[in-house]
């Protein structure tokens, strides 16, 4: 029970330090940089929409990964085989 006093700050406390870090870096951009314009504009996300959208849906039957798992599987006997 007495590394719990040091274990959970220590876990709380490398949340903040990474949390601070990546508003710095990706918000604040200390580094320099700019965001591009296919995340920031909201135009390029409707087209990318619209163009997802339009793609005709084509597949074929589900795939069932594990056939044995639904128990509707036909047992042929040796005679039939």
């Amino acid at each position: 029970m007495g590394r719990t006093k040091y274990i959970i700050p220590a876990v709380l406390g490398s949340f903040a330090i990474a949390y601070v870090s990546d508003v710095l870096v990706a918000d604040k951009k200390i580094f320099g940089g700019t965001t591009p314009k296919t995340v920031s504009s909201q135009e390029w996300w409707d087209e990318t929409d619209k163009k997802f959208q339009a793609w005709p849906r084509t597949a074929g039957p589900p795939v069932v990964v594990n056939p044995i798992s639904r128990q509707n599987f036909i047992v042929k006997s040796k005679t039939e085989a």
